[in-house]
């Protein structure tokens, strides 16, 4: 079997770990108070499945091939789980997809290759967005700033401006842990 055939395997095998370690991560998040974090988690957690279906379509019809060697972490804090996804998705950008890439492009699969390399950028950008949160989590800013800012209540949609997100939301009731920074989506 060509290798491009066992990396697509081998990718389709670590989208989907992916995507159920997100799962447990942001379980872990939400439980930490971290709602924000819990939907990113689950963001990605849909983008890592649009990844393996993806790359499932592309091995219809293939032989089927064994793989072994995946490792599964444990779920931590939600720190830990920020790091372990950090390392995660650095792995991803900057080793395996290049290399995937580079062999389907070896072995005249440009499709594929195609696919592997834009794969490689959505994981950079899931990358940069877990430093992100990482570093606004050991800083302390997951809920304040030093500057007044726009805070968004995922529950009901209330928008605060303030240096900190409100401890309880005015319009639900719900905690602060609801909140995120609030971005203008268009």
């Amino acid at each position: 079997m060509p290798e491009t055939q066992k990396n697509l395997r081998r990718a389709f095998a670590g989208e989907s770990m992916a995507r159920n370690k997100y799962f447990q991560f942001g379980l872990r998040a939400k439980k930490e108070g971290y709602r924000s974090i819990e939907r990113i988690f689950k963001e990605t957690e849909d983008n890592e499945r649009a990844h393996a279906e993806r790359l499932q379509e592309l091995m219809e019809d293939k032989p089927q091939v064994n793989l072994d060697g995946y490792t599964v972490p444990p779920v931590g804090g939600t720190k830990t789980n920020l790091k372990e996804a950090i390392a995660g998705e650095h792995y991803e950008t900057s080793k395996m997809y290049p290399e995937f890439y580079q062999t389907a492009l070896d072995e005249g699969e440009k499709e594929i290759a195609k696919t592997f390399k834009e794969i490689g950028e959505v994981e950079e950008h899931h990358r940069d967005r877990y430093k992100e949160l990482l570093k606004n989590l050991e800083e302390g800013k997951m809920f304040k700033r030093n500057k007044p800012i726009r805070w968004k209540c995922l529950n009901c949609g209330y928008v605060h401006e303030g240096k900190s997100a409100p401890k309880i939301c005015p319009a639900c009731n719900h905690p602060q842990s609801y909140y995120e920074v609030w971005c203008k989506p268009y």
